[in-house]
């Protein structure tokens, strides 16, 4: 089975990132005996900081199998960032393809030339009021269905107490934990060799988050809400209470 070298690149950027990592966070690291020696896989993984991407990988990387990360194409052209982002294996997303499958296939690629491909299922930093995951999107579960790959879904908590979603200042006293937890390969040998429907797709999705929300679970020592938060639905309801108030106003405006 074929396991591509961390290479250049990426020992680069962990001298650089690493001393800082080391002194801002302690680490209490598990399950790394899920994260596959060989071959080509995916793990799917949650975000409440911007900060746990370098965290994760610092995770990741003392694995010895690093992860490469999505991106948008365009950070991949230009300039020192571009060259670091393709030295270090970075999956560029065509976000401009009209085809699902397409602006996926780079990741592909990387799945089936024995990569592992970090997958942020939710998309961008949760907004569930409480940190737990939120609705993913269907993104991992294409890749995974495509290919078939090992799914590892791996929590992660503490880098959002360093810095909260959304905040400008981190809280660097006193010395936060970053808590990380994969766990073994999602099922999802069920949906093999099946349209790919929408329905299907969400269907996996969910598995996957569900996976992922278990990990966190044990991480936190709590469960999580029983009903998954969805931006989607929470705007459409924004959007009602906001149309509800105005109408309202100008009811009260008319009989005035």
């Amino acid at each position: 089975m074929y396991r591509r070298r961390i290479g250049f690149w990426y020992r680069f950027a962990a001298v650089l990132c690493k001393p800082p990592l080391l002194v801002l966070i302690k680490r209490d690291w598990r399950g790394m005996e899920n994260i596959p020696a060989e071959g080509g896989f995916i793990t799917a993984v949650n975000h409440n900081s911007h900060v746990d991407p370098f965290a994760y990988a610092h995770y990741q990387y003392n694995t010895g199998r690093v992860p490469r990360f999505l991106a948008k194409s365009g950070l991949f052209k230009k300039g020192f960032v571009g060259a670091a982002m393709r030295g270090t294996g970075q999956i560029p997303v065509y976000r401009e393809s009209t085809d699902a499958l397409s602006a996926f296939r780079a990741a592909i690629d990387a799945v089936e030339r024995g990569e592992c491909v970090a997958f942020y299922p939710e998309g961008t930093l949760t907004r569930d009021p409480d940190g737990w995951p939120m609705t993913g999107k269907t993104g991992a579960a294409r890749v995974a269905l495509q290919t078939k790959c090992p799914v590892i879904p791996v929590a992660q908590w503490g880098a959002n107490e360093l810095l909260p979603p959304y905040a400008k200042k981190p809280d660097v006293l006193p010395r936060k934990t970053h808590h990380v937890l994969a766990g073994p390969p999602v099922d999802l040998s069920r949906f093999y060799d099946k349209e790919m429907s929408p329905d299907l797709l969400k269907e996996a999705t969910e598995v996957i988050m569900a996976a992922v929300t278990a990990q966190l679970e044990q991480i936190r020592g709590e469960k999580a809400p029983a009903t998954r938060y969805d931006p989607r639905e929470a705007r459409i309801q924004q959007r009602r209470r906001a149309a509800t108030q105005s109408k309202t106003q100008a009811e009260e405006g008319q009989g005035a």
